[in-house]
């Protein structure tokens, strides 16, 4: 091996064994004031494990003392950058609450939906922590009528509001998917029957969602599969609704790709449909 690559991978352990050593010797120290300066340091410098590892003690020590707010504060942007969302927004809502009227409190309260935002899951698990996120984001917009971050926060509000409607999108989809499975059915109702009121709901909940012509989609599509599965003794009124649904999804979408099936849905019903 090169003589150089040799001394230069000696002095990079020596490097990483002074910056350990300093670290420990840190940690163990009484100087509250040396380990607050460090701990910044180690903020700034981008290294939050160790930022974080020293601020956890701090925050306890230094209750009442200058530097105790700050040190709150970084303690649970250190948690954010180093993406432990759930303890982050666990410490910017200590902030509000200990420093309402804190240095840090307009921002503490837009990181409390920040967090929560980033640990919201995908459209199709469990969505709570989406409604804490608006929750959380209402809140900042409420108190901080001239917020900084009113913009972003506005943002995440109409991305986390999607979130829910494809939530509902993808349970009325699903509900439609089952069809004539009755394994999950009760009180006699039906899958299409389902997936008609969460699409209507859906649409009643959030009436400019971009996702409007998928929910009436399923609401045309759910109809007129009820139609066909239904006893002669309701093949009429059922034909007749699928078939006003229709007309409407044409007129409210008149250049649909799915303007065919709509079409052709109307055709059928009219055989059964009688004036």
């Amino acid at each position: 091996m090169n003589k150089k690559i040799i001394f230069s991978m000696t002095g990079v352990a020596l490097m990483f064994t002074s910056c350990v050593n300093q670290f420990n010797q840190i940690y163990k120290s009484s100087d509250n004031d040396l380990k607050y300066e460090y701990a910044k340091e180690c903020y700034l410098r981008g290294k939050y494990v160790k930022a974080t590892t020293l601020l956890q003690e701090l925050v306890t020590i230094q209750k009442g003392t200058d530097n105790a707010e700050e040190s709150l504060y970084m303690l649970a942007m250190a948690e954010f950058k180093n993406k432990d969302y759930e303890t982050a927004a666990e410490y910017f809502k200590k902030y509000v609450k200990t420093y309402p009227k804190g240095v840090y409190a307009e921002l503490a309260s837009y990181y409390i939906g920040e967090s929560l935002y980033m640990s919201t899951p995908e459209p199709r698990l469990d969505q709570t922590e989406t409604v804490n996120a608006i929750s959380a984001f209402q809140d900042y917009l409420d108190l901080y009528q001239d917020a900084k971050k009113k913009t972003e926060a506005q943002n995440r509000l109409f991305a986390l509001q999607d979130k829910l409607v494809k939530k509902e999108l993808y349970s009325a989809q699903l509900y439609y998917n089952l069809g004539t499975y009755f394994g999950n059915c009760t009180s006699g109702g039906s899958n299409y029957e389902a997936c008609i009121i969460t699409a209507q709901n859906a649409l009643k909940d959030y009436p400019y969602t971009s996702m409007r012509e998928d929910f009436a989609k399923l609401v045309m599509k759910s109809k007129f599969e009820l139609a066909q599965q239904s006893v002669d003794s309701k093949k009429m009124d059922r034909y007749r609704d699928a078939e006003d649904e229709c007309y409407g999804f044409i007129n409210e979408y008149p250049d649909s790709k799915d303007r065919g099936l709509a079409e052709k849905y109307i055709e059928t019903c009219k055989k059964y449909v009688k004036d």
